[in-house]
Order: C-alpha cells, then sequence, then structure tokens
C-alpha cells in the first residue's frame, strides 16, 4: 500500500491540485452509490440529487454540523449550511465521475477494484489560490474520514474538531 493511503494525507499532484485516497471495503458498486446517490453522499459530504448524465447541473449543500454527534465546534467562518452549483464532466459508472466545483476548478473520484476492497481517489483541481487549496486539502481529509467510519459501520469523530486539527497539519504540511 502506498504511503498516500496509509497515512491519509493529500498530496500535491501540481501547485493548484490536491490528490487524496482512501481504501474501502467494496464492493465498487456500493461505494459508487456514497458519490452518486444523495442520500448517502449527505453521510459524508453534502445532499443533491444528480441526474446520471454528462453535462447535468446539479446543486450540493452541505450540512457540515448533521456529519455527526456531536459534531464539536463549528469554526466562526463557516456557516451552517452552504449550497453549491456543479456540473457533471466526466461519467463512467462505476468507476469515474468528474464535477465543476462551483467557480474553483473541479473534482474527480475514481474508483479501481483492490481485492475485497476499493481504491477511491479524488483528485481536486484548479484551486485559484493558496488558501482555497489549504480549505479544499483539509474539507477532502474530513470528509472522506467521515465516509471511511461510515462505510466501515463505525462512528466518526466530531467533524470540525477533527476539521480543525486537520487545518493546522495542512498548514504546515502545505506552506508556500
Amino acid at each position: 500500500m502506498n504511503n498516500q493511503i496509509k497515512s491519509g494525507y493529500g498530496q500535491l499532484i501540481e501547485p493548484a491540485s490536491i490528490q487524496i485516497q482512501r481504501l474501502l471495503p467494496g464492493p465498487i458498486e456500493r461505494i459508487w452509490t456514497y458519490l452518486t446517490e444523495s442520500d448517502k453522499r449527505r453521510k459524508w459530504l453534502a445532499a443533491g440529487e444528480m441526474e446520471m448524465k454528462a453535462g447535468s447541473s446539479f446543486t450540493l449543500t452541505w450540512r457540515n454540523d448533521e456529519l455527526t454527534s456531536p459534531a464539536g465546534e463549528r469554526p466562526e467562518t463557516m456557516s451552517a449550511e452552504h449550497s453549491m452549483q456543479s456540473q457533471i464532466t466526466e461519467l463512467e459508472p462505476p468507476k469515474k465521475i468528474s464535477f465543476t466545483w462551483g467557480t474553483t476548478g473541479g473534482v474527480t473520484f475514481e474508483l479501481e477494484p483492490r481485492g475485497d476492497k476499493v481504491l477511491l481517489t479524488v483528485t481536486h483541481y484548479r484551486a485559484p489560490d493558496h488558501s482555497i487549496l489549504l480549505g479544499f486539502s483539509t474539507g477532502w481529509h474530513a470528509h472522506l474520514d467521515v465516509l471511511v467510519a461510515v462505510v466501515n459501520g463505525e462512528e466518526p469523530e466530531p467533524f470540525w474538531d477533527h476539521f480543525k486539527a486537520l487545518r493546522k497539519e495542512y498548514e504546515r504540511r502545505l506552506r508556500t
């Protein structure tokens, strides 16, 4: 298993793009539903119905206070609810989905079977600046840790407490 998966931390793959991986229990079709079905995606990331067709638009709505119980103390700069418009740019069920990330680049989820497990690779492209890249890195790490707990039937640690601890570590790791 490579060090990126083992550490859980995202890696810069170019100056404005980060990649993060998780090894999850399969099968691939099960993990695909956690990426594409609103009721399952809202348990670890954000709700929002998607029409499974390249070019279709959708809205993602985050309610991070609802991801874990307790949620921990939300940073003052974060709202209780946030929505964003996106559009599917690439779709290869059940292996790959890419979509725009509002006006700040795009994200690709790739799934690869690994025996009875599935390797999830998330790549977030074209962050407009270092501060947004730092936010993406921290957010993806925290949200993927919730996904790992959910698909393993475990209780995730308080989201916001984990997010704040990760933020400090990513500030150190992504120093410019």
